[in-house]
């Protein structure tokens, strides 16, 4: 490190899934050691112990996301991909924010930096990947409504059928929601009845 450079701020992110033996501590160990080869300055260490993956919030990984909104650091370090994202598609939203936040994203394991003009490549290598698979399910979705109008089916929520006299008589002595959920229809079924 050249002398008067500043030292970058770095966020150390570890998990370890439910079922497995050990701690985060060899990851930790791992990421501090890499930390301090590149001269980094570990400002903070966020663990999430014994969660799946899976998860859509995980404590740890919550509070480096709003802490990085926050600007607390410059840089992200992890082990490997699947300890800090559950999904390409969670990856590729994570390192967005990161990029847009200004914020560099390495993965030991991956040997990906963002920092650097090979990372950057694959990030943007990710970034489109993640964009085909988004246009595919779109693309799905449509050719499915579309075979389904034509086969004749009925799309979205089925009707409900009910008796309207008898609900504007109930409306009389019950309120909107008791009609509703004696004639198990929505609150907002009964409002436009009651309007029109």
């Amino acid at each position: 490190m050249q002398m008067g450079a500043i030292m970058k701020r770095a966020a150390l992110y570890m998990r370890i899934s439910p079922g497995l033996h050990g701690t985060t501590e060899t990851q930790a160990f791992a990421l501090r050691d890499y930390a301090e080869r590149r001269g980094f300055n570990v400002v903070e260490e966020y663990r999430d112990e014994r969660i799946s993956g899976g998860q859509e919030s995980r404590p740890a990984l919550d509070r480096l996301m709003k802490d990085a909104r926050g600007r607390k650091f410059d840089l992200v370090i992890v082990a490997r991909f699947d300890r800090f994202a559950r999904s390409v598609s969670h990856l590729i939203w994570a390192l967005e924010e990161f990029n847009h936040l200004g914020l560099e994203f390495i993965s030991l394991s991956e040997s990906v930096d963002t920092s650097t003009p090979m990372g950057k490549m694959i990030f943007t290598v990710l970034g489109a990947v993640a964009e085909l698979e988004r246009n595919l399910i779109k693309e799905r979705i449509h050719m499915g409504l579309g075979r389904a109008r034509k086969q004749g089916k009925q799309l979205g929520r089925p009707h409900r059928i009910f008796d309207r006299e008898r609900a504007r008589e109930m409306l009389e002595t019950n309120s909107v929601r008791e009609v509703a959920r004696q004639l198990g229809v929505s609150r907002s079924v009964i409002e436009r009845l009651r309007s029109a």
